[in-house]
């Protein structure tokens, strides 16, 4: 699509770049950056120490491959590029960022240059940091179904270190608001190994030492060939509807 209308006369093309709240660089056919709008210049200038360089105006009339760890891949997605480009990117393994790569063409769709947008800078700790915290939230997703009753519905791979972290946030729940049953669905799981009796195993027997019992639901054919038996004094259900019509009954 074309643009549309057309700029007041009072309002350049520069300006209008300038004042974009992005990190905005402009790179010529070869590559070579040849102008950065003011954010652009302000957080290129925190970087360019990373690179050896001063400050963001070192940067300008370098190839953007001095930038990259891999010049020869940068070079051979830039010769390929026709539309935009989107990547997650590390910055010398301490800030992480959007990018994103246009090409901009004439009237005739011949590429005179690029446009490179950095956008979400933000330090590699940072981002692991987050990352870790709302892996650990998805990781053990208790819900409050009924009167003294949470869910547990486990999605996902379940591992050694999801196992104990489940384990220790369901304990700590259950004394905290004197949680009668835990309804455990397992329906979601995407591999089932000998494992999961186990650690399903453990966490009913931990609850039942603070006064509280394991409802185990989702029981599928092949889970149950991967588990084996579980304690024969557990409540198990093939979906999570029964599991709570037993809790609620139990309950009432």
């Amino acid at each position: 699509m074309k643009p549309i209308g057309v700029l007041p006369e009072k309002i350049s093309l520069l300006n209008a770049l300038n004042s974009i709240g992005e990190n905005i660089i402009i790179a010529d056919l070869d590559y070579t950056v040849s102008w950065m709008n003011n954010y652009a210049a302000g957080l290129m200038t925190e970087l360019a120490p990373l690179f050896g360089l001063n400050s963001a105006e070192d940067m300008i009339g370098l190839n953007m491959s001095a930038f990259h760890h891999t010049p020869s891949r940068q070079k051979e997605v830039m010769d390929e590029l026709t539309e935009i480009h989107r990547a997650r990117i590390l910055i010398r393994d301490k800030f992480a960022a959007d990018i994103v790569v246009t090409p901009i063409k004439n009237e005739k769709a011949t590429i005179d240059g690029y446009v490179v947008m950095l956008m979400d800078v933000t330090t590699q700790a940072i981002e692991e940091e987050e990352k870790e915290k709302l892996i650990k939230s998805l990781s053990v997703p208790i819900i409050k179904v009924w009167e003294k009753t949470i869910a547990l519905p486990l999605i996902g791979h379940f591992d050694n270190d999801r196992a104990e972290s489940m384990i220790a946030s369901v304990l700590h729940e259950c004394a905290l608001n004197k949680i009668e049953y835990v309804l455990v669905d397992l329906s979601g799981i995407y591999e089932l190994d000998m494992n999961i009796k186990f650690h399903m195993q453990k966490l009913c027997d931990c609850l039942s030492l603070i006064g509280s019992q394991c409802v185990i639901a989702g029981i599928t054919p092949e889970f149950a060939l991967a588990a084996g038996d579980l304690s024969g004094e557990l409540p198990i259900f093939r979906n999570a509807h029964a599991g709570l019509k037993y809790v609620i009954e139990k309950i009432n």
